[in-house]
């Protein structure tokens, strides 16, 4: 891309593609008989404590952003990979790292956690969620390791609280301050 061609429309892209891969958690469960807001049908018979899974979901998070934040600062590799994501991120604003959090966070916890985890079990769906973060570049490849630690990771929250509010909590609160915090401090200009 020429420095003068505009910027991939982003948010158009990333509203389809959330959009697309809702509808097809929804499609899933439909198709297994699975309540795709729980983690099976005694879960939500169950229900759910809002408070506790929100306060589960911001305390993982937070400590995913930590770790993150750490592997950035402190390991070559860290900083090449946060520098390599920004890249393709580019420059955003909050409102749009917030939009494009909330997004990925509802829509790949629906599929992962909610349509396929039910299905595949923990270690088939964080795989399969880590596989859907393998990127062709070699220098984003660590992304794909980060992406199923944090699988493997929501999807242990997701069985703990039987629902996917901390999931979903937990993974947009990671991409809204690291795709901010990648905007910001690692963008080119």
């Amino acid at each position: 891309m020429s420095q003068n061609a505009p910027a991939p429309p982003i948010l158009s892209l990333a509203v389809t593609f959330y959009g697309l891969l809702f509808a097809a958690a929804l499609l899933v469960a439909w198709a297994a008989g699975l309540p795709l807001l729980f983690a099976s049908p005694e879960a939500a018979h169950e229900g759910m404590d809002p408070l506790l899974d929100v306060a589960a979901g911001a305390l993982f998070g937070g400590a995913m952003i930590a770790l993150s934040g750490l592997w950035t600062r402190r390991t070559a590799s860290g900083e090449r990979l946060a520098r390599a994501l920004a890249a393709v991120l580019g420059r955003r604003s909050a409102s749009e790292c917030l939009l494009l959090a909330a997004l990925s966070g509802v829509a790949e916890e629906a599929f992962f956690r909610g349509a396929l985890q039910p299905l595949l079990g923990l270690c088939a769906a964080s795989a399969v969620f880590a596989l859907a973060h393998l990127a062709p570049r070699r220098d984003l490849w660590p992304w794909t390791f980060f992406a199923l630690a944090a699988g493997l990771g929501l999807g242990l929250l997701f069985e703990w609280s039987g629902n996917l509010v901390a999931p979903v909590v937990a993974h947009a609160l990671v991409n809204a301050v690291n795709l901010r915090l990648l905007s910001r401090d690692y963008a080119p200009a």
